[in-house]
């Protein structure tokens, strides 16, 4: 297909404003959504890095898909700029699994595609990671070793991290960043969201999904084919507990008639 040559700098011209910043504005936006040509040729120009382009609220976004991607953020800018000096993967993965708590807070199961609440308070947060964690030292040892290569997750780790750091005390909230507590593992993590615009403040110590996380979840998050099963496995032990909780429900009132 041959385009013009001024459609086909109008659209390098939004490309290399979207690989400089990661994001444009609403005039941005509307060049791509107003002009088919333009659109179609920034989305080619992202899919030859591995990226795709995400409109969200007044903004278009270019998201990395693939580790090789130049634009995918490493695990070694993670490490240094978001988490302890000498972190190592266990902390990246105790991150990641922090991310996935964070999201699947918003809505009533891994397949949904609204959320369910509009903003989750940090405290709310920590004591869901801790119920995920809870929930992997339900499995037999060996078995989550088995877990850990079909997921390439290294669960063990992560239990082993988290356990690792200080409990919940009220002097940690006056430490964030600056102890290794559970506390202050979360607020690097919040801050990591911040800064990518997956979350936003909203009051004290409480967060809320951006426009672009929602569209990120409802596009990919809940999709097999890109969380290979991980949101399943973290959450079958919570689905598990409440189709007990209901059977037991359902025999107490059974006794009753």
């Amino acid at each position: 297909m041959m385009y013009d040559n001024e459609v086909v700098l109008r659209a390098f011209r939004l490309y290399a404003e979207l690989s400089r910043k990661g994001v444009v504005e609403r005039e941005g936006l509307q060049q791509y959504l107003a002009d088919d040509e333009v659109r179609g040729l920034v989305d080619q120009f992202a899919r030859e890095v591995d990226c795709l382009t995400l409109s969200a609220g007044d903004q278009l976004h270019l998201i990395p898909m693939v580790r090789l991607s130049p634009f995918h953020v490493s695990n070694d800018y993670l490490k240094k700029t978001y988490l302890r000096g000498q972190a190592v993967n266990a902390d990246l993965y105790l991150m990641y699994v922090a991310i996935i708590t964070f999201i699947g807070a918003f809505y009533d199961s891994y397949q949904s595609m609204e959320p369910t609440r509009d903003f989750i308070p940090i405290d709310d947060w920590l004591e869901l990671v801790q119920e995920r964690i809870e929930g992997l030292k339900e499995h037999d040892p060996e078995q989550l070793k088995l877990y850990e290569k079909q997921f390439s997750y290294n669960w063990t780790a992560i239990v082993e991290k988290w356990d690792a750091m200080d409990d919940i005390k009220e002097t940690a909230k006056r430490q964030s960043g600056n102890t290794i507590s559970r506390l202050s593992f979360i607020d690097s993590v919040r801050r990591f969201l911040l800064e990518q615009k997956l979350a936003e403040q909203v009051g004290e110590g409480e967060l809320a999904l951006t426009e672009k996380a929602k569209i990120i979840v409802q596009r990919y998050f809940m999709e097999l084919e890109y969380n290979r099963g991980i949101l399943q496995f973290l959450y079958h032990f919570e689905e598990e507990k409440k189709d007990i909780q209901k059977l037991e429900e359902d025999l107490a009132d059974a006794d009753h008639i």
